[in-house]
């Protein structure tokens, strides 16, 4: 009966792995390669550098994204504009209804007149923020997916 019970018994430990990695390879690098080898897998975003070479290897495609800070900051504050042009859109109608609520026609073809103008003038600095985008993307972006 005690034999019984020490048979069943725990070992404790990891369960062992179905496929474990037993093989091990051994490779010396110069410094220039290994600086290559270095950068190539930051570039990549893996976190293990076995993986990483194994997949290289054996063929696997490596992908590697780099982000531009001075891009990812500029269309975050030219998000940021587009919502406050929405807003003053939505404000916009909200004066106009307001206008005709509350005063006189006559008023409020006024006040609407001084608000047309600057509407005009708005319009006219969304236009320039086109044109900086398109350029922007002409001279920045293109450049770097061509690279």
């Amino acid at each position: 009966m005690n034999e019984n019970n020490n048979n069943k018994r725990n070992k404790g430990g990891r369960k062992p792995k179905l496929n474990p990695s037993i093989h091990r390879h051994v490779f010396r690098l110069t410094d220039e390669e290994n600086a290559k080898l270095l950068s190539l897998f930051e570039a990549s975003g893996m976190n293990n550098k076995a993986k990483f070479l194994i997949s290289q290897v054996f063929g696997n495609e490596m992908k590697s994204v780099k982000i531009d800070k001075g891009t990812v900051d500029y269309y975050m504050r030219l998000t940021s504009f587009h919502s406050q042009f929405r807003a003053i859109g939505v404000n916009y109608n909200q004066i106009v209804k307001l206008l005709y609520r509350h005063f006189s026609e006559k008023k409020a073809a006024a006040f609407l007149y001084k608000l047309e103008k600057q509407t005009a003038e708005m319009a006219m600095l969304c236009q320039k923020i086109i044109q900086l985008t398109e350029e922007f993307e002409a001279e920045h972006l293109k450049k770097q997916r061509e690279k």
